[in-house]
Order: C-alpha cells, then sequence, then structure tokens
C-alpha cells in the first residue's frame, strides 16, 4: 500500500457505492462511516443531503476521520432535469442556481472540490452554441465558488455522449475546448475511466486531450452488452460478465495517466473508485473488488 498511496489519493463515490443515498436520503451517516474507518481510504465523493441535521452529523465524521472531501452534484442534476447549456435561459439559471447551493453544502461538509455534468448534446448544429452556454455557467459558478473560498475547485466531468447520458461533454478534445473558454484557475476537468468505452477512446489519446487540465480521475466500469440490465453507464463492478473493464483496463488507465503527467509521483493525486452493485449484490463486496482490482493493476504496474 505504500507504494500506490505515494502516487495516489485514494477516494471512493460515496452515493454511488451505497445508491440508497443518491437522493439526499437514506442510511447516509451509517454507509458514510463504513467507508471512514476504511484506511484504504484517503477521499470520499459524497453528495446531497437534504437534512441540515445529517448534514452537521456528517461532517463530523468526515472531519473526525481525517478523509479528504469532494462533492458531487451529478445525481441531482440529472433526477432533476437541470441543463447547464440549455438555451432555455430560465432553466439555465436554474441549473446555476443549484450548482451555486451545492458549492455552500459542499463548503459545509468541509468539501474543497466540487463536481457536475454537462447538460444534453444537442446534436451537432447547437453544439458550438452550447459549449458558449456552458463556459458562461461553469464561470458564474467558478466566480461564485472563489468569493467563498479561493481554494475550492469546480470540475467538469467528462461523460457520454452518445450511449446513456448523452451529455455535450463528451468527447476529451471538446472537454479540453470547453476548459480554454471558461478559463478559470478554479477550473479543472474529471476522467473517468468507464466512460472511455462509451465515447469509444483509448485511455493515452484522451488523457493527452485533456492533460492541462486534469486535476481529478474516477476508476469505473461500464457495459456495452446491449439488452443487458447493465448497459450503458451503470458503473457495475470490475470484471463482471458483460463489462467493459477488469484488471488489465485499469493497468492501461494507471499507464495513461503517468505517460501524461497526472501521476508523477511528486504528491498523491486524486483517483476515486466509482463502483454500484448490481441487483443482489452488496455494497461492501463490490468495494472489496475494487480495492482487489486496484491493487492487482498496481502491483502488474510495477511502480514503487
Amino acid at each position: 500500500m505504500v507504494g500506490i498511496k505515494r502516487y495516489l489519493k485514494l477516494g471512493i463515490v460515496h452515493f454511488m457505492a451505497f445508491p440508497q443515498t443518491m437522493r439526499g436520503e437514506g442510511p447516509i451517516l451509517e454507509t458514510l462511516e463504513k467507508i471512514a474507518n476504511d484506511p484504504f481510504f484517503d477521499l470520499v465523493e459524497v453528495g446531497w443531503i437534504k437534512d441540515p441535521e445529517t448534514r452537521r452529523r456528517a461532517r463530523e465524521i468526515l472531519e473526525v476521520s481525517g478523509l479528504e472531501v469532494g462533492y458531487g452534484v451529478q445525481p441531482r442534476l440529472l433526477m432533476q432535469g437541470l441543463d447547464l447549456n440549455t438555451t432555455d435561459e430560465v432553466r439555465r439559471k436554474e441549473a446555476v442556481g443549484v450548482l451555486k447551493e451545492s458549492v455552500e453544502d459542499a463548503l459545509e461538509l468541509g468539501a474543497k472540490r466540487l463536481a457536475f455534468l454537462s447538460g444534453k448534446d444537442p446534436g451537432p448544429e447547437g453544439r458550438g452554441r452550447a459549449k458558449e452556454l456552458l463556459a458562461d455557467s461553469i464561470q458564474q459558478v467558478c466566480d461564485y465558488a472563489s468569493s467563498l473560498d479561493r481554494d475550492f475547485k469546480i470540475i467538469l466531468e467528462i461523460f457520454d455522449r452518445d450511449i446513456d447520458k448523452r451529455c455535450l461533454i463528451g468527447p476529451s478534445r471538446e472537454a479540453r475546448e470547453v476548459a480554454e473558454l471558461v478559463g478559470r484557475d478554479n477550473f479543472g476537468l474529471m476522467h473517468d475511466l468507464s466512460h472511455l468505452p462509451l465515447l469509444q477512446e483509448k485511455p493515452l489519446e484522451a488523457l493527452s486531450e485533456v492533460k492541462r487540465y486534469l486535476i481529478h480521475a474516477h476508476l469505473g466500469n461500464c457495459c456495452l452488452e446491449k439488452g443487458s440490465e447493465l448497459y450503458g453507464d451503470q458503473h457495475p463492478r470490475f470484471g463482471i460478465k458483460g463489462g467493459c473493464v477488469g484488471v488489465e483496463e485499469v493497468v492501461e488507465y494507471l499507464e495513461a495517466l503517468k505517460q501524461v503527467g497526472y501521476m508523477d509521483g511528486r504528491k498523491p493525486v486524486p483517483l476515486t473508485i466509482e463502483v454500484k452493485p448490481a441487483k443482489g449484490e452488496s455494497s461492501e463486496l463490490v468495494i472489496t473488488n475494487a480495492k482487489r482490482t486496484l491493487l492487482k493493476a498496481w502491483e502488474k504496474l510495477g511502480l514503487q
């Protein structure tokens, strides 16, 4: 474990590992404490917590455990149908408002970064304008976050465009274009291994496009087997039948992260496991599967 911790700040997405908490309710504290008690993890990504008292108690758990905290607003944007690049200005303002509110919630929990996703892809003819609107929305959120905490990071996660979430961003090259338009020091990009097969991209070529703006990476799996209940962006456990990611794919991704300079060993950088139990599976076993997969891949990588 010492070798990997030199390079990586290992994390987990709480609301994905325990999807019963994704709507901001449910056994948030009990499941968060399970993660907080596991020294494998240095970082946890939490999400929407509706109840103020639950947020207060969650912060206590996080503070006492010493975990670094990130905040993911992706589920809330998706569940509420919010779109940061819509041409409907009323709806776009609403989406920006939710992100600003989420920055406040994140800071209340002790988080130092907030991740989100772009809105729907409008198709080829509308993409140019949509990118401009997305960049403007992000700039508003970045400026608001900076006014509250200069060190707080706003992070756009790259999703699929054609299969499941059908987001504007989207291909890695276009993610870089949006990052260039945003032009804020407190902004960066998040890359996710599980979205590469959905985008038909390869690790090194994709990461090379975004390396200048890359400040967070996710480790997950997806399924391209049509007809499967896991088809699309469902983040099943590694090595599952019909899945796209196992040990060898994780090795290739880690090698690419190293090649583009993200994982250079000078200081640990965030790598967050994002897996979700399928029907009938337990969260704890799926988390253990992910940890084993990562450690096997790390051993094959051969870094000290």
